[in-house]
């Protein structure tokens, strides 16, 4: 129900947003787009950005109008709300996307990439075109794909340090809601709760969970880390995320504004990256600042006991995988 919620109020606030002004002859748009971040980080910055060249490659005709921090729900609600139409942009996970669009899960499987280096090298190559393409011809998600962003590596924290899959036993700890990252939270040793982000922060506060997994900026901006103080690197995933755009609205533009649009969210790939690098060096230092304790883990174990997960989910992806595996 809170999905529906959300895309009733954002279908009427933006009743007209994607309509042609009145006695305008090209037709001027407004395109709605949103974030579970706050202004400021860099994926909203690079959207932010993006809309600023659209505006001024289209003299005002096209313009993007940014709604951060959940003000339109978390990602479920705004992969929903971008389905019917009443956003355009959506910058999501790759975890709430892949029961959306089945190939994205590949992305999502504990381990899958070496380390950041090698998830940049694959989502800027064929196989994050492929992907990216896929999501796109998907005859029901109603989804367009247009750029990947990073999501940085993601490690648990909690209110006590991790570093073996023993001292997770008995901790419920939030996971997005993708079956995979559950089972393997499950794995790791702890018992993965699936849980909506903007419920997260209360969720610790109260205990309602015991802690969660993210990266460092969203252990930050988030706040997170006034109520957990232990950040063990166990570094179980490594996130690509992606930019969708409402394909209801897609196929009433014209081809040149979709080349336009693909374009600058390709630049804004890369812009991001260099936001994002320079914003997890910052966190990384202000949440050691706040007292944050940076547990250094053997990954290994962790990786052996999450190969049932792999395993599992990843036979039907087994060529594409090899393919990740092979990229230098």
């Amino acid at each position: 129900m809170l999905g529906y919620r959300f895309i009733g109020a954002a279908l009427a606030a933006a009743s007209f947003a994607a309509l042609p002004s009145a006695g305008v002859a090209q037709q001027k748009m407004v395109l709605k787009a949103t974030d579970v971040h706050a202004l400021g980080y860099p994926t909203v910055e690079a959207v932010v950005r993006m809309g600023a060249k659209l505006e001024k490659a289209t003299k005002g005709r096209l313009s993007i109008q940014m709604f951060p921090a959940m003000q339109l729900g978390g990602e479920k609600e705004m992969i929903e709300q971008a389905q019917v139409g009443a956003l355009q942009f959506a910058r999501v996970s790759s975890g709430p996307l892949g029961p959306v669009v089945d190939e994205v899960n590949v992305f999502t499987l504990p381990f899958m990439f070496r380390d950041e280096a090698h998830m940049r090298k694959v989502i800027d190559g064929p196989i994050g075109a492929e992907i990216l393409a896929k999501i796109t011809a998907h005859p029901s998600a109603g989804l367009v794909g247009l750029a990947w962003m990073d999501g940085g590596t993601r490690s648990v924290y909690t209110k006590r340090p991790i570093k073996s899959p023993a001292d997770l036993k008995g901790l419920k700890i939030r996971m997005m809601g993708n079956p995979i990252f559950v089972e393997t939270m499950n794995a790791m040793g702890g018992t993965g709760m699936s849980m909506g982000f903007q419920e997260l922060y209360n969720a610790l506060k109260t205990g309602v969970v015991d802690g969660a997994e993210n990266n460092p900026p969203s252990l930050l901006t988030q706040n997170h880390y006034q109520v957990t103080k232990f950040y063990s690197l166990t570094g179980h995933l490594i996130l690509p995320e992606i930019l969708l755009f409402s394909k209801k609205t897609w196929s009433g533009m014209s081809k040149a504004d979709q080349d336009l649009i693909r374009k600058y969210s390709r630049e804004a790939q890369f812009e991001q990256r260099k936001l994002w690098d320079a914003f997890v060096a910052d966190s990384n230092a202000k949440l050691k600042a706040a007292g944050v304790q940076f547990v250094e883990v053997d990954k290994k174990v962790f990786y052996d006991a999450t190969k049932p997960v792999r395993d599992k989910y990843g036979a039907k992806y087994a060529a594409l995988m090899k393919r990740v595996e092979a990229t230098k």
